[in-house]
């Protein structure tokens, strides 16, 4: 796209913000002890780590920014390809490659600072004391709104299982996360894969989570017929399934923790593509929620469902979003 156009397209972003400013639907939403102007969020591992979306739309327009998963110290990730299309969605196998907590610091955080992001900052290790000393680099850095203790990815210390497949070690990692950064508010990115979701977000709400996450990807693989082996470098390990195909998971997920934990905090994931689908995850029990894989289709796609939101409500005499939490339960 030619600079003139991106310039266009970024004053329509921004002529049909003002216009949801005008009317009187409430978009305000809280997160546990975090306030926010609005539900929706970018998704950790879509957005980058610091302000790339800002070229299409203001970033302080979102009521905020998940920066893409960040380790001690920096990590290459996995060998390519990364990345495969499904017939509804993506696989993928990035593997958490990144430059490390302390390098984002001091290279990327103000960067959103400059772009007045409300910035979410999503932590991993590999084993308890990683996410412990992750987080201690957050300690005292202005300009963080909150943590989110990314549990999604292998323990060692646990035969190479996920931390989010087991309520303990589940425990254990957003505890290490409160260790390292006292007082900062911690959210729990949990798995969908697990036999009883709602008792492993049930761990992390009594270590400390201020909220769950739900959902990370769905675990999922393609073969290359012609080559008789997997498409994606990670290999025998598949990738983690993304988008549309993966959005009835997230549903649901955020359906049954409501119901388990009726006082939670909740943030809905997985396959918003649209205001509507926005919706839906509010009216099962999200408090808010972030886009995700739609943003590799469209770069404005967490703009655009917030206008959405805020046109869905306008026609349907909603004044306010938050009214809508859990209305699906009855």
């Amino acid at each position: 796209m030619s600079k003139g156009g991106r310039g266009a397209a970024l004053d329509r972003v921004r002529r049909a913000w003002r216009a949801v400013q005008s009317e009187e639907v409430d978009l305000s939403v809280s997160v546990g002890s975090v306030d926010l102007h609005n539900p929706v969020m970018t998704a950790s591992g879509t957005a980058g780590h610091s302000d790339e979306l800002e070229t299409y739309f203001p970033l302080n327009t979102l009521g905020a920014v998940v920066v893409k998963s960040l380790s001690l110290g920096p990590w290459p990730g996995n060998p390519s390809p990364r990345v495969h299309p499904t017939a509804a969605g993506m696989l993928n196998s990035v593997g958490l490659q990144g430059p490390g907590i302390e390098a984002w610091v001091e290279n990327d955080l103000s960067r959103l600072v400059a772009a007045g992001a409300r910035t979410v900052v999503s932590i991993w290790g590999q084993r308890v004391e990683d996410f412990a000393k992750a987080a201690a680099v957050l300690d005292g850095v202005a300009g963080i709104t909150a943590v989110e203790v990314n549990v999604s990815c292998p323990n060692l210390e646990d035969r190479r299982r996920m931390f989010a497949h087991s309520p303990s070690a589940t425990a254990e990692a957003v505890a290490a996360g409160g260790s390292g950064c006292p007082g900062r508010p911690r959210w729990a990115k949990l798995s969908p894969t697990v036999a009883d979701l709602a008792e492993v977000a049930g761990a992390a709400l009594a270590a400390g989570a201020e909220a769950v996450t739900l959902i990370n990807t769905v675990l999922g693989m393609a073969i290359d017929v012609e080559s008789r082996q997997p498409v994606l470098g990670s290999g025998p390990a598949g990738g983690g399934l993304s988008g549309p195909a993966v959005h009835p998971v997230a549903v649901r997920a955020v359906f049954d923790v409501r119901a388990a934990h009726p006082g939670a905090a909740i943030v809905g994931v997985g396959g918003v593509r649209t205001g509507v689908d926005a919706i839906e995850l509010i009216m099962a029990g999200a408090d808010a929620v972030q886009v995700g894989s739609a943003t590799f289709r469209d770069p404005r796609a967490p703009a655009r469902v917030v206008a959405e939101i805020e046109a869905w409500c306008g026609r349907h005499g909603v004044r306010r979003v938050g009214d809508l939490r859990g209305v699906a339960h009855g």
